[in-house]
């Protein structure tokens, strides 16, 4: 796509309604360059985006029209944008078996037997382009971090539910497993912490990763919201060998989402300083998240973005 289409579909984007009392934002005009080229921006943080995260590939939560744009209307002016490539074959093998890669890569318009309660969901025949460039998305986040950019991966679908043989909870590959999966093997890391903060933790990276030992997963713990900051802060306390920071950033543990969530939108804030000071502590600065749930559109964005302010 040409900088002149990037910059008008982002623009459309962003002209779209977010969320029925979401605010309407000016139009900006915001050029992503090409994978992995870094421009100046006011922030110290780059997003990884592309406008076909925008697609409806599904019919749930994750894929819903307005959520990637209620994020973008808080994000843009503020942040430099950088556009992914695709996963390759070779790339998302590395972590998932060639049976869930076939069940996952269908032609337009088929049926995947897959859904987040374990029954059938018809797809929009979007998903066969949009979950390999996620996983490029987390991809190309991982290696800019490793040059010593703090970037955020705007994506979807998430990935952390998924396992190697296994996708579920509206989840197909698990983007941050590719990524972290590729550094190791690219011996561009020897080891890696992974920390999730989403309400459902990552129980498909902890299963990719659970015998691997240069690869420790902390998911969120249960508790009111002093005590699930107090939990993490500890740990990232207690942990001090890798040598990159890989984040799984989940929203939905807002109070705002529901389900149980506790969260407020300043606690977003300490989550990501406290991540950013563990990282300069332990891996040079090197840190990375991508996004993985959060769906109440009249928060999402204002919680992306305080965390995003903590985290750069």
């Amino acid at each position: 796509m040409s900088r002149l289409l990037w910059a008008t579909a982002l623009m459309l984007a962003l002209s779209l309604p977010a969320a029925c009392n979401a605010k309407a934002a000016p139009a900006p005009t915001p050029e992503a360059p090409a994978s992995g080229v870094l421009t100046p921006s006011a922030s110290g943080i780059k997003i990884v985006f592309h406008p076909d995260y925008l697609l409806v590939y599904s019919f749930d939560w994750a894929a819903e029209a307005g959520r990637i744009q209620a994020i973008l209307h808080e994000l843009q002016g503020f942040y430099e944008f950088v556009k992914p490539e695709p996963a390759s074959q070779e790339d998302m093998r590395a972590v998932h078996t060639q049976s869930l890669i076939g069940r996952t890569f269908l032609d337009p318009g088929e049926v995947l037997a897959t859904g987040a309660a374990g029954g059938t969901s018809p797809f929009t025949g979007e998903l066969y382009k949009i979950a390999p460039l996620a996983a490029g998305g987390a991809i190309l986040a991982a290696e800019l971090a490793v040059q010593g950019q703090v970037t955020f991966g705007l994506i979807r679908p998430p990935g952390h539910h998924a396992s190697a043989d296994y996708s579920y909870g509206e989840c197909y590959l698990n983007n941050i497993a590719i990524a972290v999966t590729k550094l190791l093997n690219e011996k561009k890391i020897e080891r890696a912490l992974i920390v999730d903060f989403d309400v459902h933790p990552g129980d498909g990276t902890e299963a990719i990763f659970r015998d691997d030992g240069r690869v420790t997963y902390y998911g969120i713990l249960p508790g009111d919201r002093i005590q699930q900051l107090k939990g993490m802060e500890d740990f990232l306390k207690e942990k001090t060998d890798y040598d990159i920071l890989a984040v799984s950033a989940g929203f939905d543990g807002a109070e705002a989402e529901g389900g149980g969530g506790v969260l407020e939108t300043e606690d977003f804030t300490t989550i990501g300083k406290l991540l950013k000071e563990a990282a300069e502590r332990n891996s040079g600065g090197r840190r990375f998240a991508v996004l993985e749930g959060g769906y109440n559109q009249e928060v999402l964005g204002k919680n992306v973005k305080a965390f995003l302010e903590g985290f750069e």
